[in-house]
């Protein structure tokens, strides 16, 4: 069984750190870029080493395999006078390649957020006791993600391209809007002041065209 697990920054992992000699280390390139989580900016490019390490050691079963760690120039801070790196380690039997390796690694990383995407909604709960009924709201739940996310690009937003199940719930989905009838024509009343008017819109007109959609007013 392989594992790969993200380690707290803990005093003997620093150690290990500051053993690793300055040239072990070496470039990895990303097949696309993503945000960092300390910063928010978007970085595609790091530089990774690894050293044999064991953990657990406090616990009867201890484990020695591959600490690789990820190193990221702080680019808040280009103009210090030696270079300042953010180090993010984890700890993985793995048998790839370094630079393989930490790629796998933060595919994973992607797919268990998705998991907390969607724990975060639908699969809070499952309504059945019956195998069959939580199948379909499982497919239910997945098309319902799909969907949040090409709403999340439809609206043409660098923030909502990345936001949360939740957020796009929050801000663009739940809307308290109106529909009105006037002469028989659907009008569709939307809140003044609303901080994310730009983007909804965006994503009406997308889905939307003139022809077919309502008339909005604000």
């Amino acid at each position: 069984m392989r594992f790969s697990l993200v380690l707290t920054k803990n005093p003997s992992v620093a150690r290990a750190i500051e053993a690793i000699e300055e040239d072990a280390w070496s470039a990895v390139k990303y097949p696309g870029s993503f945000e960092d989580p300390d910063t928010g900016e978007l970085i595609s490019d790091a530089e990774v080493a690894e050293v044999e390490f064991t953990a657990f050691t406090s616990t009867k079963n201890p484990v020695t395999a591959r600490l690789i760690i990820r190193r990221v120039r702080d680019v808040a801070r280009l103009d210090e006078l030696f270079p300042v790196w953010r180090y993010h380690p984890f700890f993985t039997n793995s048998t790839e390649k370094v630079e393989v390796a930490d790629v796998t690694h933060r595919r994973h990383a992607i797919v268990e957020t998705v998991f907390a995407d969607l724990i975060n909604g639908a699969l809070a709960h499952m309504p059945s006791g019956r195998f069959s009924a939580n199948s379909a709201w499982t497919i239910c739940a997945a098309i319902t993600h799909n969907l949040m996310r090409a709403v999340s690009t439809l609206t043409d937003s660098p923030t909502m391209a990345v936001a949360r199940g939740s957020t796009l719930r929050s801000q663009i989905i739940k809307v308290p809007a109106r529909l009105a009838r006037p002469q028989r024509r659907p009008w569709l009343h939307l809140p003044e002041h609303w901080p994310w008017a730009t983007q909804w819109m965006r994503l009406w007109t997308s889905v939307f065209t003139p022809a077919t959609g309502p008339p909005l007013t604000a």
